[in-house]
């Protein structure tokens, strides 16, 4: 953002300065804007800001990995992949929308219940998240904190930009809020695929300790069966995680992050 601002600041100087250089001026704050544009387009980039790829090397050291869901809570995949978990006793991170939890309340007190943890994904989950400035992004953020907080009394930890996407205003609306950015190194892509042998083999190529494995719970694709993919493949991946000997958890515990506090900042706050 620094950088940015400078761009700008020397492209205006230059304007007024050495109007003759104003084609050069204006095409490196395009450049610029450009190269803001597909940092915000590439999910795990770090250049507009904190961004949690993967666990930290203490989790590493315990073998776990975390499992992350998206998208939902969805009424009839949601409790289905908590069948699934309690099977294998792992824990999970779900990145729940505040709408969607408004509608399904008692599936996000479940989701806590079984020791899962839930993590803001927005409030509307909007496509034009990544366009919205501050006060579009600290309204969604803020909206999904209080929605998820009323509903299981406990305050989310932990944030995801919908499809990943965002723009540099996200990082001071997060900082305000005291919210890490949270992404991931292994994506199947099971909202778009529905061959669960292919999303394992993505899944699972190179997967060890500390990875972050992104999967949804709403959205999920449908299968030849007629079923979303989901059901058919977290018991496969969560059988390679067991031969392994990796141990699949819940981000507050890989992370150590204590129990939620009962305030937020206000939404007017800037950092």
């Amino acid at each position: 953002m620094r950088a940015s601002f400078a761009v700008h600041g020397l492209a205006l100087f230059t304007v007024i300065v050495l109007p003759k250089l104003w084609v050069w001026a204006i095409s490196a704050t395009l450049i610029n804007h450009l190269a803001l544009t597909i940092f915000g387009l590439w999910p795990t980039c770090r250049y507009l800001g904190p961004n949690l790829t993967c666990l930290p090397e203490a989790a590493r050291r315990r073998n776990e990995v975390a499992l992350t869901f998206d998208d939902g809570p969805d009424p009839e995949v949601t409790p289905l992949v908590l069948e699934i978990l309690d099977r294998y006793q792992a824990k999970a991170t779900f990145f729940v929308v505040g709408a969607r939890a408004m509608r399904f309340p008692g599936l996000c007190r479940e989701i806590a219940r079984r020791g899962h943890t839930l993590a803001n994904h927005t409030q509307h989950h909007k496509n034009t998240f990544a366009c919205l400035g501050w006060s579009g992004q600290m309204q969604q953020i803020v909206m999904a904190q209080q929605t998820i907080k009323r509903i299981t009394g406990q305050e989310p930890r932990f944030f995801r930009a919908p499809m990943g996407m965002r723009n540099p205003i996200l990082d001071p609306v997060l900082s305000c809020l005291g919210l890490p950015l949270i992404t991931w190194n292994r994506r199947g892509y099971d909202t778009r695929c529905a061959d669960c042998k292919t999303l394992l083999a993505r899944l699972t190529s190179k997967l060890g300790a500390g990875d972050i494995v992104l999967l949804h719970d709403g959205n999920s694709a449908i299968g030849v069966n007629g079923q979303p993919v989901i059901l058919e493949l977290l018991p496969k991946l969560l059988n390679i995680i067991a031969a392994m000997r990796l141990n699949p958890v819940a981000l507050k515990d890989a992370l150590c992050v204590p129990q939620p506090i009962d305030s937020i900042k206000p939404p007017g706050c800037r950092k």
